[in-house]
């Protein structure tokens, strides 16, 4: 929250493989509010060969006009995520392409943790721009 008592808060989503961020895509910002709303859709596209490797890092951040953009809370969704984030990323699994919506806690970040050798993730990586 900043120091008026609001929040700039917005959320951004990493496709995590072995602990390394493939992909990331995040929401509209949304203004003085510390209840937003967000009524969009973010969408990965993984092979299902895949699948087992992927995890989805979401964290609520507080866009900052000066200096850093902080980190509010985040949650993990997928296979290594524990409770929760385990039985939404199975649902999720169970009716792919549906909209699935679960409340998650955030919890404080902790910086990723996993290894960070190869892995079969490679083939989603997107390849070096020119």
């Amino acid at each position: 929250m900043d120091i008026t008592g609001a929040s700039d808060p917005y959320v951004k989503v990493s496709l995590m493989c072995d602990g390394r961020r493939l992909k990331k895509r995040k929401t509209s910002t949304k203004r003085n509010t510390l209840n937003p709303v967000y009524n969009e859709a973010i969408v990965f596209d993984v092979p299902p060969e895949n699948i087992e490797q992927i995890s989805l890092l979401i964290a609520v951040m507080d866009y900052d006009r000066v200096g850093h953009n902080e980190v509010i809370g985040v949650c993990r969704v997928g296979n290594d995520a524990e409770c929760l984030g385990r039985d939404h990323w199975n649902e999720m699994l169970t009716y792919p392409r549906k909209p699935v919506a679960h409340w998650h806690p955030l919890v404080e970040y902790q910086g990723t943790t996993g290894s960070s050798q190869g892995g079969s993730c490679n083939s989603l990586k997107t390849p070096p721009s020119p």
